[in-house]
């Protein structure tokens, strides 16, 4: 009872901390402290000075066993996964332990429950090791391209696109799965990543990157029920709340906006580069990866980095553009600050290389670069 008390409020008061340092999540941080409290209650009516009687941590055989798993913490989200184990199978111990005693378990069942509630929220929210930080993403419609859309996907991975987003609302399933087979294909060899439009079950099956979904579209929750970590996940997020609600549900990364005004998709209320400057500045939503969006093109890019601004999502201004290669260059550029010369200048025309520094934004198998890359 003593160790597995003590175990338990171990993993509890871990919980707690990631809720309340990197979460900045004072409801959730509430929540693991209350339970911890209720475990200690409980065991202090086992009588607290009997238990440590029985302590004998030189002699217990268990405290020279360690399973070579306990060294792995990748990220936050595998220190909570392996917190909140810690303390469920302790509580576990304590209740059955209890019940052999003759003595009320119920306080530790209650307690269990509430640990596992908990450690999903925090996994959920902290994420995987790895969240991108695409610099640029072009959203790919076909009836947005002056030339055929497979030319321009693959005139923006010369250019030097990070990832490619596949946006069609009017393809039948077959065409858009074929479709997305297609830009994978297309982007795989530039390790640039693609993400497939509202549809989780069309990125799975073509072996994209990611799932970007609307307010309106299967929730966070949904998505992870159905790939796991297989996608990464990105919200449309139009303010700073829904942002932080993204951040907690889970995603891997946010789209904001819109920014400026768009000819390809107009919207009646701008959020504008403060959105993106009260994003960056939030503990929560601001340790995900975004990507700003709407009306951006290279002449306005600077006003977006000025407000803290890493990555920005594009579509008429490469698939409208006469020479999408060029265009996709010169945002590329500007996204780097205007220094370094055109991605276009450093391949001649057709190349068909991977470029090395898309390559650390994007794996070609998933995900994005590392978190804070």
């Amino acid at each position: 009872m003593d160790a597995n008390a003590n175990r338990a409020c171990e993993g509890l008061r871990t919980l707690e901390d990631l809720a309340r340092f990197i979460l900045d999540d004072a409801d959730l941080s509430a929540r693991a402290k209350n339970v911890r409290h209720a475990v200690r209650a409980a065991t202090r009516l086992q009588g607290p000075r009997r238990l440590v009687a029985w302590r004998d941590t030189p002699g217990d055989v268990g405290t020279g066993i360690a399973a070579s798993l306990n060294a792995e913490r990748a990220s936050a989200g595998a220190i909570a996964l392996a917190a909140g184990n810690r303390a469920a199978e302790a509580l576990r111990a304590c209740e059955e332990a209890a019940k052999a005693l003759g003595l009320d378990s119920t306080a530790y069942e209650a307690a269990r429950y509430e640990a596992y509630d908990i450690q999903r929220l925090l996994v959920l929210a902290l994420g995987g090791e790895q969240r991108p930080r695409w610099p640029l993403c072009v959203l790919v419609t076909e009836a947005l391209c002056r030339l055929p859309w497979a030319e321009v996907a693959l005139a923006a991975c010369q250019g030097g696109a990070s990832c490619l987003q596949l946006r069609e609302k009017s393809l039948e399933d077959r065409e858009l799965l074929a479709r997305a087979l297609r830009l994978v294909e297309i982007a795989r060899p530039f390790g640039v990543s693609v993400v497939v439009n509202d549809r989780p079950d069309i990125a799975l099956l073509s072996g994209a990157s990611g799932v970007h979904v609307g307010q309106d579209d299967l929730c966070v929750a949904d998505v992870r029920r159905l790939a796991g970590d297989r996608l990464l996940v990105g919200v449309s997020c139009s303010t700073l709340e829904q942002a932080r609600r993204a951040a907690l549900d889970g995603a891997d990364y946010l789209g904001l906006g819109p920014i400026f005004v768009s000819g390809t998709k107009p919207k009646p209320v701008l959020s504008g580069p403060a959105l993106v400057s009260a994003v960056v500045g939030d503990a929560l939503a601001g340790s995900l990866g975004h990507l700003a969006i709407s009306g951006i093109h290279a002449g306005n890019v600077g006003e977006l980095l000025a407000a803290g601004c890493t990555g920005v999502a594009v579509s008429g201004a490469v698939c409208g553009a006469e020479d999408p290669r060029s265009a996709t260059a010169a945002l590329a550029d500007a996204m780097r600050g205007g220094s370094g010369g055109s991605a276009s200048a450093r391949l001649t025309h057709g190349d068909h290389v991977p470029r090395a520094d898309v390559g650390q934004w994007a794996s070609p198998d998933r995900r994005g670069g590392p978190r804070g890359a």
